[in-house]
């Protein structure tokens, strides 16, 4: 059985760095599956394929994430655009969707 992942602040070797974001990125992935399947619920509620693109909740999406990312002292800026990113990949996979369900 291995060691429990330490906090960033208990952290001593880039070692226990290492598996600290390991951990992260698996818990970020389970994370996004979560999102992705409100995709998928998304694409199966919404009536019209043109309600999928919804530029003001993107833009309030990223501005909600921004300002976040300012009180806990991240790179608002560069976090805004890894959402862009993702927001624009959601709208993707849920067009995909959308049209799946459909045919």
């Amino acid at each position: 059985m291995s060691e429990p992942v330490k906090t960033p602040e208990d952290c001593t070797t880039m070692l226990d760095v290492r598996a600290g974001v390991d951990e992260t990125d698996r818990q970020l992935m389970k994370l996004l599956e979560t999102r992705f399947g409100y995709m998928r619920a998304a694409a199966r509620i919404k009536p019209e394929r043109g309600a999928v693109r919804d530029e003001e909740r993107k833009a309030s999406v990223i501005d909600a994430v921004e300002q976040a990312a300012v009180k806990a002292g991240l790179p608002a800026n560069a976090i805004g655009k890894i959402w862009n990113d993702l927001v624009e990949t959601s709208i993707a996979y849920e067009l995909v969707e959308w049209d799946r369900l459909r045919d």
